[in-house]
């Protein structure tokens, strides 16, 4: 599994025209999932990112994670990061997983996001969805987990 994370001061998800999911503080999660992922490397990443001290203290220093701040993910699937670009000019996405287990983990993902007690909201799993977000830094954090890969 793989995400890119980014702290924002506030963020939205359009899908049709219509906003779908809008946070304010808090982080946008963007979360490809992989052949041979599963449930231990969405049960990793969500604690890994909730608890990740990517906030400033008093003293501008990142020390207060998600919890500490009282912020929010912004989650939206992105196979695309699944991608590689080794050969050729079109990327390959034989490594991202197929629809079905994808959606699966994501929601795996998500559930266990929402059981730490961080509030989620999502765009819609397959659209062609327009992501806003304002920055907040920039901080920006790619995490990765492998399956069978000790914690």
């Amino acid at each position: 599994m793989k995400a890119v994370i980014q702290r924002v001061s506030e963020a939205a998800v359009v899908v049709d025209g219509t906003t779908v999911g809008a946070i304010s503080a808090g982080a946008v999660v963007l979360l490809a999932v992989e052949n041979g992922d599963c449930e231990a490397d969405a049960a990793w990443l969500a604690k890994k990112i909730v608890e990740l001290r990517m906030f400033g203290d008093n003293d501008g220093k990142m020390n207060l994670s998600l919890q500490d701040i009282g912020g929010s993910i912004l989650a939206i699937s992105q196979f695309t990061l699944a991608g590689t670009c080794d050969k050729g000019r079109r990327p390959s996405f034989v490594s991202a997983a197929p629809p079905d287990e994808g959606k699966r983990l994501y929601d795996c993902f998500l559930d266990q996001v929402k059981g730490l007690g961080v509030p989620v909201a999502t765009g819609i799993f397959q659209a062609d969805m327009k992501v806003q977000l304002v920055n907040d830094g920039p901080v920006t954090f790619i995490l990765e987990r492998r399956s069978g890969e000790k914690p």
